[in-house]
């Protein structure tokens, strides 16, 4: 599994050999990326799955995806997840897009393809932060269900459960064998 696909994008999951290609700002002949793209928090989202990966724990299949428009394939941004399901099988999710592209609606349809992906490898909820002051953040978690469930001055903290009619914990066979 390198790829999800939703209606106008194509979110890859990214290799090592990407990840440090996007923080030296190296890309290859066949990359296309937005002008503004990569932003500040792509860079931080490859630079933790790469220090995750130096420590022995990839987190693949949940790590850190590369967003890029279908249409022409270019890269606009980043989500993904804070690392593997904890104990209690929740996850941690985070996404940032390149101020071109926002605006489009692309962080809301992005995620909503992260958290069923997140379902189907029996994930049973989905945690996420904001800035108290990022309104548009915080209106692409509701977008996609996701409740306040707490606050300071500085964040608000987000959860949705599994759907109830969501997949059991069985493990999803991964396309080239094995199982997330």
């Amino acid at each position: 599994m390198t790829e999800l696909r939703t209606r106008r994008l194509v979110l890859h999951l990214l290799t090592p050999d990407e990840a440090h290609c996007l923080i030296d700002g190296v890309r290859a002949t066949t990359d296309r990326w937005a002008p503004d793209y990569p932003g500040p928090l792509d860079l931080r989202g490859a630079t933790a799955f790469l220090d995750a990966c130096a420590v022995g724990h990839d987190p693949r299949p949940f790590g850190t995806f590369e967003i890029r428009r279908a249409e022409d394939g270019r890269a606009i941004g980043g989500l993904g997840f804070h690392g593997p399901p904890g104990e209690d099988g929740a996850v941690t999710v985070g996404y940032g897009l390149v101020p071109s592209a926002r605006g489009a609606g692309y962080a809301t349809e992005s995620l909503r393809a992260l958290l069923e992906f997140a379902w189907s490898r029996g994930v049973t909820r989905a945690r996420a932060d904001t800035g108290v002051d990022n309104l548009a953040s915080q209106r692409v978690l509701a977008a996609v269900g996701m409740r306040c469930v707490a606050e300071n001055r500085v964040l608000r903290w987000y959860e949705l459960p599994a759907p109830d009619n969501g997949p059991a914990s069985t493990p999803v066979p991964v396309p080239g064998g094995g199982s997330a």
